[in-house]
């Protein structure tokens, strides 16, 4: 890696972590995630099989970067990020993916802007442990809205967030509302440590 991708990399940690301080709610987590978290959440939302592919949370780009190599050709995908500033780093960095600043829960309303009704696979890096039981339950709404039948939905759960009340709320959830959810091993090579767990519409 070449001294300016050095530079690109510790600039996006260092944002990453002043994002997380600024919006501890929004970013969830302290640096972005690694590139093995990544292709397990991928491969776990079935990406490489998939029409039409949604991300929840684009942050800085890390599981984008994955999720986009693994796309089949001609895929439809979009991104998802709500906030400015990781937004713009996205686009600087990968400016042939469409990144969209807007909120997971209006994602019906983008598939329809791109001529979809449904999406196959939807891979979230949102931090869902952080989330109030009415945001969480709107989001899930969306997703379900979002899906055709026996689509995929990904995401992944800090090993620290698993035990709180919130992280426990939304695994019922999960499967309360997919007629299929499982669960990974843990990811050790991830800081932190993470889960990805998943559910088949």
């Amino acid at each position: 890696m070449g001294s300016s991708a050095n530079g690109r990399v510790r600039r996006n940690a260092w944002g990453f972590f002043k994002q997380f301080v600024a919006h501890p709610k929004e970013v969830g987590a302290f640096a972005a995630s690694s590139r093995y978290l990544a292709a397990a959440v991928t491969q776990a939302a079935g990406v490489p099989d998939a029409d039409v592919v949604v991300e929840f949370g684009a942050g800085t780009g890390t599981i984008t970067q994955v999720l986009c190599t693994r796309l089949q050709a001609g895929a439809t995908f979009f991104s998802l990020e709500i906030n400015p500033d990781f937004v713009e780093v996205c686009r600087k960095s990968m400016p042939g993916v469409e990144i969209i600043q807007g909120s997971a829960e209006d994602t019906p309303k983008y598939l329809r802007d791109h001529g979809k009704d449904f999406c196959d696979s939807i891979v979230s890096g949102l931090p869902w442990a952080a989330f109030d039981e009415e945001l969480q339950d709107r989001l899930l709404d969306a997703t379900l809205s979002a899906l055709r039948p026996g689509g995929k939905f990904a995401t992944y759960m800090y090993l620290s967030s698993m035990a709180l009340p919130a992280g426990r709320r939304f695994r019922h959830k999960l499967a309360g509302r997919f007629s299929i959810v499982g669960k990974s091993r843990v990811c050790w090579k991830n800081l932190p440590p993470a889960i990805v767990l998943w559910g088949e519409k």
